[in-house]
């Protein structure tokens, strides 16, 4: 199966830590991830705000480019993106595109001006839709050179990966990441939280709303004695790690917790060099097996378990 990697704008400046270690990952799992050539913004959420017929032709415009990439005789091309906003906004684009007849001829309108034409062929990917049900718990488990032993990780997956579209996992309760980190040995905290919401773009526009929704969650995590949080949105991973000093103060707490993205565990649980996974770009630095929290006992305030 062949596919075409979406990095999207975070991806190549913010959250530049979760391109370089999907890369290394792939590489390691000999999984070739060839950029969409002169691809371009998505236009992520925001856009869809101001203009959807804008927001769905600049999503069209790259499937345009990937089916134009692809060899002509694919039933269907894949795009693999991994920003949660990207996914998200790309996968909104195709449904609607196949769904209401007259925007896709507004758009094919557009892309024809640009000499462009799409073919409805594009499914859009998530990189945890990938591992699961492409590579495979078994392979990702054979590749595990420094297992995660020891380490009590939370699965962050946000709001926008799951929702409104269920492609690959449950809405509610999403598994795939748990069952990623599981295979690299770590012990995956049963945390309820892992869908609800971080505080988004609220961080930056209002602080307290977006602050208050991203200390329940840090807050949750270190009670329940997490070493590390993963995630798979470059938002959410930014919005939980860089602003604990801010959150420390103004809640009174004492939050220090590492939060990565779930690529970057992949690769450190493969042996990948710590360079290469972008950890050096880690505000709170990974978890050392000495700075690892004490497991719990049976009396732990809230009840957590680990699931097996």
């Amino acid at each position: 199966m062949s596919y075409v990697y979406y990095p999207g704008c975070s991806l190549k400046s913010t959250g530049r830590a979760y391109d370089e270690s999907l890369l290394a990952v792939c590489r390691q799992l000999d999984l070739l991830l060839p950029p969409i050539e002169d691809w371009n913004c998505c236009g992520a959420t925001a856009y869809m705000a101001i203009s959807e017929l804008k927001a769905f032709a600049l999503c069209a415009r790259n499937f345009a480019l990937a089916e134009k990439q692809m060899e002509t005789g694919a039933a269907s091309v894949d795009i693999v993106a991994p920003c949660a906003a990207c996914y998200l906004g790309l996968n909104k684009a195709a449904h609607y595109l196949d769904d209401y007849p007259a925007l896709r001829q507004k758009v094919t309108a557009a892309l024809d001006a640009a000499s462009l034409q799409y073919n409805q062929r594009v499914r859009i990917r998530h990189p945890l839709d990938l591992f699961i049900h492409d590579i495979g718990k078994e392979k990702i488990a054979a590749q595990v050179r420094r297992p995660l032993s020891g380490m009590r990780v939370a699965c962050y997956y946000g709001c926008q990966i799951v929702r409104p579209y269920a492609d690959f996992d449950d809405q509610q309760d999403p598994t795939s990441m748990d069952a990623i980190m599981a295979a690299l040995g770590a012990e995956v905290v049963d945390w309820p939280l892992k869908t609800r919401c971080c505080g988004g773009a609220l961080t930056g526009t209002v602080p307290d709303v977006g602050q208050r929704l991203s200390h329940l969650l840090l807050n949750e995590a270190q009670r329940r004695h997490c070493d590390l949080v993963v995630t798979a949105c470059p938002l959410c991973q930014l919005n939980l790690e860089c602003y604990q000093a801010q959150l420390n103060r103004r809640f009174d707490t004492t939050l220090h917790i590492a939060v990565a993205y779930f690529t970057q565990a992949m690769g450190v649980a493969m042996g990948v060099a710590d360079r290469d996974l972008g950890l050096a770009r880690l505000f709170v630095p990974w978890p050392s097996v000495r700075t690892l929290a004490p497991a719990p006992g049976p009396a732990m305030e809230g009840g957590a378990h680990v699931q097996g």
